[in-house]
């Protein structure tokens, strides 16, 4: 099954649909990365802070696939914002994915309440690895509108994504209108919000009419709606599941009454990017 592609704002491709890594013990993470390489996923999503970059490179390693084939995003560590950190923790994941070049990097979380708010000088290194040709594309990650606005203003470098929590209980609208404007893509993260949605009366009632599974119809209404997706499982039938997503559609109507479901920053299940500051020991 082919994925669909989107280019980015520096005319790369990413698959529209990609495999999660967070939460994925390390111990576990290769088994799972190569279940989905053979199902047929070519888009892996990692982070430093998930300590499973190493599982990643194995599994990437085993499959045999060619290194043009796929592609690879990590994430800064919230530790490491200042830039002689930033320019080290990437190199360490270089060395623990075993790759030379990676397809994309993100600042994980703005942290504006540490570093004296600076985020700024973090996102001046990361744009340093693209001019390098370490990285195909650098971007961010729960940036809010006020945040995207900053960088982009002192840099004059706009972001290629923004990942950020998105889902039928949260939209995060403001967040998303604000890195449309600036022409970066969405990657949502907590697609299914951790489960939440899919005993959802709506998001079950649409599900049936299409012989689908609730999970299927959500990650279908993110796809019509533009979202870069990454849905994170470890047993094989759901990472199956996930990725059996592109041989039906939604209507305009179902998109919409599935997006009427937000319930505002009522419905967020991870921290709030303007307050969230942790750092790991």
């Amino acid at each position: 099954m082919s994925v669909p592609t989107i280019t980015l704002n520096n005319q790369t491709t990413i698959p529209q649909l990609g495999f999660g890594t967070y939460q994925v013990p390390p111990e576990d993470t290769a088994a799972a990365v190569g279940t989905a390489l053979e199902i047929g996923y070519r888009h892996i999503d990692t982070a430093q802070m998930y300590q499973n970059e190493a599982g990643v490179g194995e599994a990437v390693k085993a499959s045999g696939i060619p290194r043009d084939e796929l592609w690879i995003t990590s994430k800064l560590n919230n530790g490491f914002h200042r830039p002689d950190d930033a320019r080290r923790a990437f190199d360490e994941t270089l060395t623990k994915l075993g790759v030379d070049t990676i397809d994309l990097f993100l600042i994980h979380w703005p942290l504006p309440t540490l570093y004296d708010g600076d985020y700024v000088s973090t996102w001046r290194t990361l744009t340093e690895l693209v001019e390098q040709g370490r990285a195909r594309a650098v971007g961010v990650s729960n940036f809010q509108p006020a945040h995207l606005d900053r960088i982009v203003e002192e840099t004059g470098v706009v972001p290629a994504v923004n990942q950020i929590e998105v889902h039928p209980y949260f939209c995060n609208e403001e967040a998303r209108a604000a890195s449309i404007r600036h022409g970066i893509e969405v990657e949502a993260w907590s697609p299914i919000a951790q489960g939440a949605v899919l005993d959802d009366e709506v998001i079950g009632r649409i599900a049936a009419a299409h012989g689908k599974t609730p999970a299927q119809v959500t990650l279908r209404w993110h796809v019509e709606r533009g979202d870069i997706i990454f849905p994170k499982s470890v047993t094989e039938q759901r990472i199956r599941e996930n990725f059996d997503i592109f041989d039906f559609s939604l209507t305009v109507d179902e998109v919409a009454e599935i997006s009427g479901l937000d319930r505002g920053t009522a419905g967020r299940t991870g921290p709030d990017p303007d307050t969230f500051d942790y750092v790991p020991g």
